[in-house]
């Protein structure tokens, strides 16, 4: 179930979500759920990609050792998902 929420924004930023959601394929209506989304996300998350990324590439032998056919070794390299 959802909730429908009204907001009110000037004719400007209206023109930007407008823009921007054109450019993204997809809806104003989508990026400001996103955005709400994104206010209410637990701050512990915040870098939490990059800290993972970091954390495999680090230790990406080991990690390719516990899981072979999860390998290559490295994020870049190709056919592994970043």
């Amino acid at each position: 179930m959802s909730k429908s929420v009204t907001i009110r924004v000037d004719d400007q930023l209206h023109e930007l979500l407008k823009e921007r959601a054109e450019a993204e394929g997809s809806t104003v209506t989508a990026l400001i759920t996103q955005a709400a989304h994104d206010a209410v996300r637990d701050p512990r998350l915040e870098g939490a990609a990059d800290v993972f990324r970091a954390f495999i590439n680090d230790h990406a032998d080991a990690f390719d050792q516990a899981f072979p056919e999860d390998a290559p070794a490295r994020l870049d390299a190709p056919g592994r998902a970043a």
